[in-house]
């Protein structure tokens, strides 16, 4: 199967594992796509009229897709360009010819692949019109060729469809039309039936015509049965329509559109007929593209006997089981839709035990009991990659309140298990998987397929932050209206209440006003939960702002989260809140406003950006003053040292002044991180358990916890003490809080240690914290708190810090030599790799479109070095960091050639590297070595696609925001990086640019 997409990408898609992807050099939306069948061929078609030919070759025992030669169809000497813009492509058999159809109504040929126009074989509209009756030209054209199918049994003959509605029968060889189908409606599709005894035609009006193919010079000008299926009201064309030949009786009639216009213009449906079995598919988004799967070579006198119905719609890929009773769903191993709901965060866990996964994967399996148990039916080509050696899963939390995880340990993302949210709490709108079945008398027979649903029943249930235990199976997830709900995995059914308790982050302080969104009540009385994740506690956040930071110690019971107002510890075995703390600034009254008043405030942040760099400018012109006696000596000393210096001294390189921030920023009372440690905080010779909490306005607090032995959890409660209270210069918000153990490394993560899958952290030697901030990194020793290196990354490269993660790469040579490193991704997109504690800079990348705001805010980590974001709002891009933990597809497509032509592949052209995002860069030494370039494996997109080309996500948004060294635009963008600001971006990006264009089946 080849999708095309808007960006100019074609993607090749077999067996699972099997992924093939091609960039034209032409930034143009692909429009058709069509295979030479078995000869490794691909023909593109692009909306500015160009043809290109891709070849699948093999190079070290692995395929890959090259484009090879490029065509454009010459305009006629006299005429409009429009009238050789091509409509219809068909390559005929045995694939060394291919048919053009055009606008003007004229149908060229092309020799393949060489793509030279066979100019003496060129069918013009004028030799048609000498074969039709007088009373049907009425001095009417025949408009553009709408279709071209060639016989199923004769190659030489094809049937040619034009818009007016006119059906020509033609013979190549003799060059004469053998039978003419005077048709008056508005013509949109043809197809023949496999005898090739009768041809269907679908129209504008919402109908189809079958017709019978007779001998030659016959005229036919009545069908031979004309059917307007959802009549008798106006209804809208049917746009494509097959017939399909089935050994138990009525054949498949499969055609898209033809709704009616008043009551179901709106619907996008594909429909099924087969005798009086009709079902009309009902989907949530624009149909693109359809085909059928059966046995590539029917023999004459056969039945095509259709396994399956592929269906691209704009959202996601769906395929049908039509050998199945009732036609069930084929659950996808690839493109599976990411975004069924729009995307509001992500969390990856490595390593993931045997024994959890199998949990999850059960828990899914219980979920969907309809899907049918059919193989996939897209099985072409051989996976050569190797088994993953570790299972990972990736979380995404949607706007809807749910959570869905996903089996990333391969190439692509495949579904696993999804977990709702939305039934612990009373919305507007009730749950009713019923409403989606059509009654038994409703009329059309809607059936709901697919899963795309972008809208949300209370946009309060939208999920900010998760948290998973993999050991234990526990879980947090919190939301938008400041819920904190605490889970644990249950392989049975259960039906039990929610426990409720209620953490007032402003611990009374006085002059606030709370002025966003309600909380979201929850449901009173016991609820019935499947198998699965299963809330035992709910910890509601007051005010019910968004939850900005969690994290889960399963060790300690303890859970703790983050608002924009202060941060709290819950201990969910006792079920009772352990500390609140409010970090509100006095002057902080815009977080106070919720996230749908925060406009408002949108002037007067500008308002402060403009003079702060007023302010930093005037200061600078009086440090700098050409005139003043202390600039000449600076440029003197400046001039000595060039002169005396050996050109071997390396010199210190120039920082950037940073401007401090305001301590009554807006939002500066945001909590960023959250940590727990077990780490040296009162003393250096007694180490404990310990909570750090870091702040949008650059404060860092660290609480000692008093926590019970596993014996005495119920008799005594958690105690938490504040211990040290950092407060950084800059006042630059802090990303993420470390610690590292006497050897430097990072201390293991909770029943690691006591399960013999880690080292035991080294207690002997000196702690040290590692802090990010967004402008710079800075190691302190423990407890003393004292600063022991930085890197002041701002200063140096002009970035800020948007994530980090410590991260483990191994040696290609030798699994046992492994070093942890710091991964820092910046605004800019670029990568940076930092050894710990040592901060010395190692590797830059160039990974991420610095335009790309939305791919950038939700980029997340691996513990060994790869990576994961959205290349567009349903489409994951991941990248690798570590040269040996790599996961791209590796396949082989065997092909025939009727002849060589690897003379044709383009070895001279000058290469070029697609970035991550689809769009073209440079050939260089520093984007060859971008981990989106050479290590990139794209994820799983969820799109659509149509007749001949798919549109794809490849495209990222569309937000120009020049963030290279203007300072303005840095404050701007400083204030949108709140999560609430993240969603909208990623809900309002360009919706055209993921757009699939077309799929062909191979």
């Amino acid at each position: 199967m080849a999708i095309g997409t808007k960006a100019g990408a074609v993607k090749l898609y077999g067996a699972p594992g099997v992924e093939l992807t091609g960039l034209h050099k032409e930034t143009a939306t692909v429009t058709q796509l069509h295979f030479l069948t078995g000869q490794g061929w691909l023909l593109s078609l692009l909306d500015d009229n160009s043809l290109h030919l891709w070849e699948i070759y093999q190079k070290e025992g692995c395929s890959h897709l090259e484009e090879t030669r490029s065509f454009g169809l010459p305009a006629r000497p006299g005429c409009s360009p429009s009238i050789t813009r091509v409509t219809v492509i068909l390559p005929m058999a045995p694939g060394t010819v291919a048919c053009l159809g055009t606008e003007g109504g004229a149908v060229y040929f092309l020799a393949l692949p060489a793509l030279v126009l066979l100019e003496d074989k060129t069918l013009l509209q004028d030799e048609i019109l000498q074969s039709v009756p007088d009373d049907y030209r009425c001095g009417k054209a025949l408009g553009p060729v709408e279709c071209i199918q060639e016989h199923p049994q004769d190659a030489g003959r094809l049937l040619i469809g034009y818009s007016r509605g006119l059906v020509v029968l033609w013979d190549q060889s003799t060059r004469t039309v053998q039978h003419l189908f005077l048709g008056n409606q508005q013509l949109e599709s043809l197809a023949w039936e496999h005898s090739g005894k009768n041809i269907v035609s679908s129209h504008s009006d919402g109908g189809y015509m079958v017709w019978a193919v007779g001998g030659s010079g016959q005229r036919t000008q009545q069908p031979v049965t004309a059917t307007v299926p959802y009549g008798p009201f106006p209804c809208k064309a049917i746009s494509k329509i097959l017939w399909r030949t089935c050994e138990s009786g009525n054949p498949f009639i499969i055609f898209s559109g033809g709704m009616p216009r008043a009551s179901y213009g709106d619907r996008h449906c594909v429909s099924v007929l087969q005798g009086q079995r009709l079902a009309t598919l009902d989907f949530t988004s624009r149909i693109i593209d359809f085909f059928t799967v059966q046995d590539p070579e029917v023999p004459e006198g056969g039945f095509e006997n259709p396994r399956a119905l592929v269906v691209l719609v704009e959202e996601e890929l769906v395929v049908i089981d039509l050998q199945t009773p009732g036609w069930p769903t084929i659950p996808a191993p690839y493109l599976a839709p990411l975004h069924s709901s729009a995307i509001t965060c992500s969390y990856h866990i490595s390593n993931v035990p045997l024994k959890l996964w199998e949990r999850i994967v059960s828990a899914g399996e219980q979920q969907s009991p309809r899907l049918s148990s059919a193989a996939w039916p897209i099985n072409g080509g051989k996976n050569l990659a190797q088994e993953p050696t570790q299972r990972g899963l990736l979380l995404t939390g949607h706007e809807d309140g749910t959570v869905r995880f996903w089996d990333a340990s391969g190439v692509s993302l495949k579904p696993l298990y999804k977990l709702g949210t939305a039934n612990i709490f009373q919305t507007d709108c009730e749950h009713n998987d019923s409403l989606n079945q059509a009654g038994e008398e409703e009329w059309p027979p809607f059936r709901k397929v697919g899963c795309f649903d972008p809208y949300s029943d209370d946009p309060r249930l939208g999920i900010q932050k998760i948290a998973l235990c993999k050991y234990t199976a526990k879980m947090v997830v919190a939301g938008t209206a400041g819920q904190v709900l605490v889970m644990e995995l249950n392989d049975d059914k259960s039906e039990h209440t929610v426990s409720v308790a209620t953490v007032d982050l402003l611990q009374d302080r006085e002059g606030f006003t709370w002025k966003g969104h309600d909380r979201l009540a929850p449901r009173n009385g016991p609820i019935t939960f499947t198998p699965g994740f299963q809330p035992s506690v709910l910890v509601q956040c007051v005010p019910p702002a968004a939850v900005t930071a969690v994290t889960l110690h399963s060790e300690w019971n303890l859970v703790a989260f983050g608002t924009s107002h202060g941060f709290g510890l819950f201990d969910y075995h006792r079920r009772n809140p352990v500390l609140a703390r409010c970090t509100l600034h006095p002057n902080d009254s815009l977080a106070m406003e919720g996230p749908l008043s925060r406009v408002k405030s949108l002037k007067k942040s500008l308002r402060q950006s403009f003079r702060r760099i007023r302010k930093s400018r005037v200061s600078g012109k009086k440090r700098l003053n050409a005139g003043s006696p202390s600039s000449k000596v600076q440029e003197a000393n400046a001039q000595l040292a060039e002169q005396a210096g050996p050109p071997e001294v390396e010199m210190t390189p120039v920082q950037r002044r940073i401007e401090p921030r305001s301590a009554d920023d807006s939002l500066s009372g945001v909590v960023r991180c959250l940590y727990f440690a077990d780490t040296f905080l009162r003393d250096a010779t007694h180490h404990g358990p310990t909570m750090w909490a870091g702040t949008n306005s650059g404060s860092v607090f660290a609480y000692a916890l008093e926590v019970p032995s596993q014996e005495k959890f119920s008799e005594r409660a958690v105690e938490a003490v504040l211990g040290k209270e950092i407060q950084l210069m800059h006042r630059a918000p802090v990303v993420a809080i470390a610690v590292l153990d006497g050897r430097g490394n990072p201390l293991p993560e909770p029943y690691e240690v006591s399960r013999d899958l880690a080292k035991a952290p080294d207690m002997q030697g000196s702690h040290s914290m590692l802090i990010s901030s967004e402008e710079q990194f800075k190691v302190f020793t423990l407890p003393k708190v004292s600063a022991k290196t930085k890197f002041k990354l701002t200063a140096h490269e002009g970035c800020r810090v948007r994530k980090v993660a410590l991260v483990s790469l191994a040696s290609t040579g030798t699994e046992e030599r492994v070093e942890n490193c710091l991964a820092c991704l910046t605004n800019l997109g670029d990568i940076h790799i930092f050894t710990v504690p040592a901060l010395r800079p190692q590797v830059h990348y160039s990974c991420i479109r610095k335009e790309d705001i939305s791919g950038i805010a939700s980029c997340v980590f691996t513990k060994h070095g790869q990576g994961f974001y959205l290349i567009s709002p349903s489409e994951f891009e991941r990248f690798s960091l570590s040269a040996r933990n790599v996961t791209e597809p590796l396949c082989c497509l065997e092909v025939s050639r009727l002849q060589d032509t690897s003379c044709l592949s383009n070895s001279t052209a000058t290469p070029k590297v697609q970035q991550a995002n689809g769009t073209h860069v440079p050939h260089s030494p520093e984007t060859n070595h971008s981990p989106a370039d050479s290590d990139r494996s794209p994820e799983e997109r969820q799109a659509t696609f149509s007749p001949g080309s798919v549109d794809s996500p490849n495209s990222s948004m569309e937000n120009p925001l020049d963030t290279t060294g203007d300072i303005t635009v840095e404050e701007v963008k400083d204030f949108l990086a709140s999560s609430e600001e993240v969603e909208r971006n990623m809900r309002n990006a360009s919706e055209d640019e993921m757009r699939p264009a077309g799929i062909l089946i191979k």
